[in-house]
């Protein structure tokens, strides 16, 4: 998938919001971002340091991202809501954050829904989308 490198920050940044919805952050959500951003192509130390820092930081805007494509949008809301049941139910902030992602990227609520039940029933493998996804950025 092609995307551009400020879609894949955005994505990355939009993942670490979703973490601190709920203001704790568990070792299955570092460990699953942790592997968002190397599929990314972002650094571990980045990496490490913008998910350990994510409660404090009170810099980053709490924006949901919009993505070029709905396809891109609608990875990033799976991902969202498997990181969100990584803890074995969705916290409602973080549901709402997905939400308004939606609204963002104008994906249909029944898709979201739908999507959502999906999720729900087989969170436990914690299969990101982004793992089977090659991320080739785009020249800007």
């Amino acid at each position: 998938m092609q995307m551009t490198i400020q879609e894949g920050s955005n994505y990355f940044r939009g993942l670490l919001l979703l973490i601190r919805k709920d203001h704790k952050v568990t070792d299955e959500e570092i460990a699953l971002l942790m592997r968002v951003g190397k599929s990314l192509g972002f650094a571990k130390s980045f990496c490490e340091t913008a998910v350990t820092d994510i409660l404090e930081n009170r810099y980053i805007l709490d924006k949901p991202p919009a993505f070029s494509q709905q396809e891109i949008a609608k990875k990033f809301i799976t991902d969202g809501l498997i990181i969100g049941y990584c803890d074995h139910k969705i916290h409602a902030s973080e549901e709402r954050w997905l939400r308004s992602v939606a609204a963002e990227n104008k994906i249909t609520n029944d898709w979201f829904l739908q999507e959502k039940e999906r999720v729900e029933h087989a969170y436990e493998n914690n299969e990101l989308v982004f793992d089977d996804l090659v991320v080739e950025y785009l020249k800007q």
